[in-house]
């Protein structure tokens, strides 16, 4: 009788493959989790910006193009985050027709918005009027802001706050805020001598907030508030950070505000009781991230951006037409208003008093000066 044949190379090749596939990893990382750098003296402390693109001092992770999906994909090497979820109390679900971009008529106020995933908003603590100890218990990421977050609790009360976190911040460490004045032990720990140089030696560190007129000049700060009692208003995305340039004393007629050079290269003057925290914003490396393909994007809740020449007359100054015409008109935005030649819109009556030193506005060419003359 005969037998069936049995193709033994078939059933070979299937077992390699299966014990192929079982050895590998779709998200196979090719960098290392880089060592953490603990500092043993005051100068190793120091307060360094994040690095940029152009001195190679930083490192993305990146993928095995396992799918297409991955073969573009960097991100920045977070391996110290909390991978559990946020505390519950500080949170509240982030619903309604505002997730779309829109009011509360249903009109559209903000384009290329709309779905995402689904996500819970963080109650992030600016003002930071609670003074005393707290301790930092993880370091977090929040899906609202690009920067990440840290959950504190406060030694005496253990009451528990979210703030932003700085560069260089990890779990247990200790941050104070100052805003309510200097307290009692520190004084008693001077022998009660008021001396600016040997508070600032106590309180400056990354993390603390304090009010402006206390920050040493040259200090980078972030989370800079604008208003006396009110949070911080600038400096809260990733990587960004304000140096404080000068107090004013010797000038009586502006000895209340501090100047502060913020990252666009304008000098404002700021009160001096208004609030900042020392350091950089964390998350420095968010910039230089790739998300690698554009399901990422509408993960995010960012829709996208269809050119005017590709839409109809009536919804674009650019649309309509036959073939690739914008009817001869010059680049304006949907409203009419030009979008290129340097078109101002700022009058010139309604300036800003307190901006010192204004920032260039030269249509990028101080950016393509820094980079140097382009190669061929």
């Amino acid at each position: 009788m005969l037998q069936p044949r049995v193709c033994i190379r078939h059933s070979f090749c299937r077992s390699q493959r299966l014990q192929y596939l079982r050895k590998q990893s779709y998200a196979t990382a090719v960098d290392s989790r880089p060592e953490r750098i603990v500092a043993s003296t005051a100068s190793e402390l120091s307060i360094q910006p994040p690095s940029t693109r152009n001195n190679g001092a930083f490192a993305l992770r990146t993928y095995k193009p396992r799918t297409p999906g991955v073969r573009h994909l960097k991100r920045p090497i977070n391996d110290h985050l909390w991978k559990g979820r946020a505390h519950l109390p500080l949170t509240y679900p982030r619903k309604g027709q505002g997730i779309g971009g829109r009011n509360n008529t249903g009109r559209i106020m903000v384009r290329h918005r709309g779905g995402g995933h689904k996500r819970r908003i963080r109650r992030v603590d600016f003002q930071r009027l609670e003074s005393g100890k707290h301790t930092v218990d993880r370091i977090e990421h929040d899906p609202g802001r690009s920067a990440h977050i840290a959950l504190l609790t406060h030694t005496d009360t253990q009451v528990k706050s979210y703030i932003v976190a700085s560069e260089g911040m990890r779990e247990g460490d200790v941050v104070q805020s100052y805003r309510k004045g200097i307290p009692p032990e520190l004084t008693k720990s001077m022998g009660g001598a008021m001396d600016l140089g040997m508070i600032a030696a106590k309180t400056a560190w990354r993390g603390n907030c304090l009010p402006l007129h206390m920050i040493p000049v040259g200090t980078l700060v972030y989370n800079v508030g604008l208003s006396i009692g009110k949070g911080g208003q600038l400096c809260r995305s990733a990587g960004t950070h304000a140096q404080i340039v000068g107090n004013n004393d010797d000038q009586e007629k502006i000895s209340k505000y501090v100047n502060v050079r913020l990252q666009s290269g304008e000098t404002r003057k700021i009160h001096r009781d208004c609030c900042a925290t020392i350091g950089v914003a964390s998350n420095g490396l968010y910039r230089h991230r790739q998300l690698g393909k554009a399901g990422r994007k509408r993960w995010l809740g960012i829709r996208p951006t269809v050119r005017g020449l590709a839409m109809n007359a009536a919804d674009h100054p650019h649309g309509g037409g036959r073939g690739k015409s914008k009817g001869n008109v010059h680049p304006v935005s949907p409203w009419g208003i030009p979008a290129k030649g340097g078109f101002k819109t700022r009058k010139r009556s309604k300036s800003n008093a307190a901006v010192v030193i204004p920032r260039p506005r030269n249509q990028g060419r101080r950016r393509r000066d820094q980079s140097g003359p382009s190669q061929r």
